[in-house]
């Protein structure tokens, strides 16, 4: 699927994540005053609908890309990381986001302040786009116009040689239809973009090779790969297509204890790594195969079998182990340490060397297949009854368990809900029993289930029944 893409730059603070989000309809970038907020290219799916005067109906998507602030990445309170890195040296990097966002755009949206009216760096990003021969692809966009009355201030962005600036108010709405309007005229139509798109969340802790992974199935530098710790904010979303099948890679901020939080910055990052775990289909959960297992990494593994989502054990930097090392001495580790995530497959691979990238990839399909997967009813009871025949809970008072019906009510995760005679004799170890045998018998083998007990009822046995 290739879609026109829509580039916003322009200097720091002028609400270039504020004009995403409202594109968007959701937000995606973090907004914040402190410059260098955004350092990837932050994307979403957008659709545009055509001028009010058109007799079309015919909406075009299009593809919008958030860029880091040109010129300013630090101030004289962030400087330097709470690990003692100069963050200056991320500036070749974004810049050179900026630049490739630029490049591949099919519209690029140059947004000034207009409150703030033309500044050095506004004239700087000009500078650039001409030096680029990029002219032709601009629209130049006066941000913070909330009503006419601040149009005549916006009017002096149109001394910047890139034409009359579009009056918009990304917080407000103000404009915001006509410049849809307008980039409807500028892009072509283009394949609706598919709703089975697998969304895929790269987690992990700092440092870990989330950003290496991405940019290893990329084939390109798509995220920007630092030694600093937490350069990766936003949730990043990269589209790929590997044999013929598509899917979207999330990446997502390191994470660390929240005791340990430098800012709102980060705390913003972090819900949007808890949000990009809800949106995905399937998580890789990247591990640093040199490092031992970290309170942070089980915190996470809770996290992620609270949220019932299916899971691949990504065990990156392979490479760099002692040769001696035994796999299954390590799968054996990482279940000790990661309890409750057992089932979930592992994968090998070294993201810098470019190796497994196919197998996690391959994994993380099957993995939606199986948590897409929808059992029988009748097979299901012949599962169950078989179990619960071989070996069922009992009570101390010697009270044999019932089952009364079972059926499979949703999937993603794959839940299924018996009626039994009494709830209280499958809690605790004979439920985590009955959930492996069930992963035995069933195609869910890698995937988490929901298991739904209930007491028997006759309404409650016909709701089940009529799927109400």
């Amino acid at each position: 699927m290739s879609l026109p893409i829509v580039a916003i730059v322009g200097r720091p603070n002028v609400g270039k994540s504020s004009l995403l989000n409202r594109f968007a309809g959701r937000r995606i970038s973090i907004v914040d005053d402190v410059p260098g907020v955004t350092r990837d290219r932050v994307t979403a799916l957008a659709e545009l609908e055509p001028p009010l005067e058109l007799d079309t109906t015919d909406t075009r998507w299009v593809e919008f890309t958030d860029t880091g602030g040109w010129g300013v990445y630090t101030t004289e309170d962030t400087r330097v990381d709470d690990a003692g890195c100069d963050l200056a040296s991320l500036t070749s990097d974004i810049e050179g986001q900026i630049g490739e966002a630029m490049e591949r755009a099919t519209v690029i949206l140059f947004i000034v302040d207009a409150r703030d009216g033309v500044v050095p760096l506004d004239e700087t990003v000009v500078d650039l786009i001409r030096k680029r021969q990029l002219e032709d692809r601009v629209i130049i966009v006066a941000n913070k116009v909330d009503d006419e009355s601040w149009e005549p201030h916006a009017m002096e962005a149109a001394g910047l040689g890139m034409g009359v600036p579009q009056c918009v108010s990304a917080t407000s709405g103000y404009g915001i239809r006509e410049l849809r309007e307008q980039l409807w005229t500028r892009v072509e139509q283009a394949e609706t973009p598919a709703d089975a798109e697998m969304q895929v969340a790269i987690v992990g802790c700092r440092n870990a090779g989330k950003s290496t992974l991405i940019n290893a199935l990329a084939g390109e530098a798509r995220c920007i790969v630092s030694e600093i710790a937490g350069t990766t904010r936003d949730a990043v979303d990269v589209r790929f297509e590997m044999a013929g099948r598509p899917f979207v890679a999330i990446d997502t901020a390191g994470l660390r204890r929240r005791k340990s939080f430098s800012g709102d910055v980060e705390y913003y990052a972090y819900h949007r790594m808890l949000h990009a775990i809800r949106r995905s289909d399937v998580v890789l959960f990247m591990i640093d195969a040199t490092r031992k297992v970290s309170q942070v990494d089980r915190k996470l593994a809770q996290e992620l079998q609270r949220q019932f989502k299916p899971t691949v054990l990504v065990l990156n930097k392979w490479d760099l182990v002692p040769d001696d090392t035994d796999p299954e001495g390590f799968a054996e580790y990482l279940t000790r340490e990661l309890r409750g995530l057992d089932f979930a497959p592992i994968v090998l691979v070294s993201a810098e060397e470019g190796e497994g990238l196919e197998d996690v990839v391959t994994m993380a399909f099957n993995l939606r297949e199986q948590a897409r997967h929808r059992e029988t009813t009748g097979q299901l009871n012949s599962v169950i009854e078989s179990i619960l025949k071989h070996r069922g809970p009992s009570s101390r008072l010697g009270t044999q368990a019932k089952l009364f019906y079972v059926s499979q009510v949703a999937t993603d995760p794959p839940t299924i809900a018996l009626v039994v005679n009494d709830p209280k004799l499958f809690e605790g170890r004979y439920e985590r029993y009955l959930m492996n045998r069930l992963r035995e018998e069933l195609p869910f083998s890698e995937v988490p289930i929901r298991l739904m007990f209930s007491k028997r009822s006759r309404k409650g046995l016909q709701d089940l029944k009529t799927g109400q």
